[in-house]
């Protein structure tokens, strides 16, 4: 049985979250909390052009680690891979370099032309299928030996296409729930989550569906702890899911 440790998607300490703050408003000093303007970044050397309300995979680091995670020994070269709510198509990118297909999915039409951009920056918009939609309804019948997922980690309706990218008021219960149904046999997801957010729910979610968590990656910075989850359906309603 998983102990409240072993989630690692905890508060954490006081003097880390105040330090959060400090570094959120030496972010606005320099400019760097501004997501409503083009920016050209590089995650891993990889350039991508980030478009007005698209999330950026560089400034809050997480599309990066996420990214980052993603080899050859995740993904095969027969490999059909889902990129949930791919943002500027980041995680497609480096997956494309493996799979023998990508279809990168958002809810923001920005994202959507934005991953469709890099995509074509990077040589990659053969394998790369980019679709608009809300989670799987633009995947209804597919599925597929990986699903990639920077999910919205704060509770809430969005404001704004930008918002929708932090918050959601339901999405870890419709993540989960859809999951098995479009996974192909043996396929999992990697899920990343972070202690600035909700990740418990996601967690809880993922054990009332019976699927399968582990740790695959983690990385502590200041004041945000990230941590990549392999999520997979239990072998028996009788398994366990267990952490790492």
């Amino acid at each position: 049985m998983m102990t409240p440790d072993a989630l690692r998607v905890g508060r954490l300490p006081l003097i880390m979250r105040l330090i959060g703050k400090l570094m959120a408003f030496g972010y606005r000093l320099v400019g760097k909390d501004r997501y409503d303007d083009y920016r050209l970044e590089r995650v891993c050397g990889v350039p991508f052009i980030v478009t007005p309300s698209v999330f950026n995979p560089k400034v809050p680091r997480t599309g990066e680690f996420l990214a980052s995670q993603i080899d050859s020994t995740l993904v095969a070269r027969d490999c059909d891979v889902l990129d949930m709510g791919t943002g500027s198509g980041v995680c497609a990118l480096f997956a494309a370099n493996y799979a023998r297909r990508v279809v990168a999915v958002d809810i923001n039409p920005a994202a959507v032309r934005c991953a469709d951009i890099n995509a074509r920056l990077n040589h990659l918009e053969h394998k790369i299928d980019v679709r608009h939609g809300d989670l799987y309804g633009p995947v209804a019948q597919e599925r597929f030996d990986l699903v990639l997922f920077n999910p919205p980690f704060l509770r809430g309706a969005p404001r704004d296409w930008r918002d929708s990218a932090w918050r959601s008021n339901d999405i870890a219960e419709r993540f989960a729930a859809g999951l098995d149904a479009h996974l192909n046999p043996g396929g999992f997801a990697l899920v990343l989550l972070s202690t600035f957010g909700d990740g418990r729910v996601f967690l809880d979610e993922f054990r009332k569906q019976n699927l399968e968590v582990s740790v695959l990656a983690e990385r502590r910075f200041v004041n945000e702890r990230l941590t990549v989850f392999k999520v997979r359906p239990s072998k028996s309603q009788g398994d366990t899911w267990p952490v790492r």
